[in-house]
């Protein structure tokens, strides 16, 4: 149940923020989104032995916070205003693959063997394969955006891998969110609208706060502590099936060739890419969608 609560819940954001910034800005729609998370989360780690970890690692929190929310929430809200949710979600599945030609730019442990650099190889042909048609077809910059988050994606966890390893991740997470609603407050403020949203972007607001983001770290924990940290990551790999069906069922996306083959190629290449030849431990954390 918790696995596929995390399938659902971490697969829906994109069709929320397509629906989301029909009526409010970026600024607003992640102020709104952190704002409230925060709110939810840091009644849940009020003990101050959870939180003298994140104080004393509070640079490479910062770090995490910038790359995981700050800088990625910004632009995905924002390029969502130009392409469908299914593609975004599509796109966003490459954060893996990134992350694992990352690790070993920038001295990670993990050798590239035939089989990952074969990944590398096949997932970044599926990116090829989903963002050319909207490159050549005039949105080169939302996919360019989209393509820098799932890159922000990848270098947050390796952060929090190398550097925040010891740091409870409740509060952290709090922390995090409490800071991005803090730099986003003075933009929301600045570009709030001028009438109230409808009823239903509020909705996707809503939903995108309390359980794409709060709920959603809460469920996570749990299903760490009941399977591990590396099998707990495997809800990943659905995720941006579930994006694709949502856009698709929800909004009425378009279905084509290029979104299923480029689903399975990058699918494909993020499992050759990321497999291990033997257990070793994986960060704690998944990226907020």
């Amino acid at each position: 149940m918790l696995f596929a609560a995390m399938s659902v819940i971490w697969g829906i954001p994109y069709l929320l923020i397509k629906i989301a910034v029909d009526g409010v800005s970026a600024p607003v729609l992640v102020f709104a989104r952190t704002a409230i998370g925060a709110a939810v989360l840091i009644p849940l780690a009020l003990s101050r032995a959870a939180w003298a970890p994140v104080l004393r690692a509070w640079k490479p929190v910062l770090v995490f916070a910038f790359f995981e929310i700050v800088a990625a929430w910004l632009m995905l809200s924002d390029a969502e205003r130009h392409i469908s949710s299914s593609l975004t979600g599509l796109l966003i599945a490459a954060s893996p693959i990134v992350a694992a030609g990352l690790d070993r730019l920038t001295g990670g442990e993990r050798r590239l063997g035939g089989k990952r650099i074969a990944g590398l190889a096949v997932g970044f042909a599926g990116v090829a394969v989903l963002a050319g048609p909207e490159i050549t077809g005039g949105s080169a910059w939302p996919v360019v955006e989209v393509l820098l988050v799932a890159t922000c994606y990848a270098i947050a966890p390796l952060v929090a891998a190398r550097h925040l390893a010891d740091v409870p991740a409740l509060p952290m997470t709090a922390a995090c969110l409490g800071v991005a609603a803090v730099v986003y407050a003075g933009p929301a403020a600045a570009t709030w609208p001028t009438e109230m949203p409808s009823m239903r972007v509020l909705l996707a607001l809503a939903t995108l706060a309390v359980v794409c983001t709060a709920l959603a770290f809460i469920v996570f924990f749990a299903l760490i502590r009941e399977v591990g940290p590396t099998r707990a990551l495997v809800f990943t790999y659905v995720n941006p099936a579930v994006a694709l069906a949502a856009g698709v069922i929800v909004l009425a996306e378009p279905l084509t060739p290029w979104n299923l083959a480029g689903l399975a190629l990058i699918l494909g290449g993020s499992v050759l890419a990321t497999r291990r030849s033997r257990p070793s431990a994986e960060p704690t954390l998944a990226a907020p969608r």
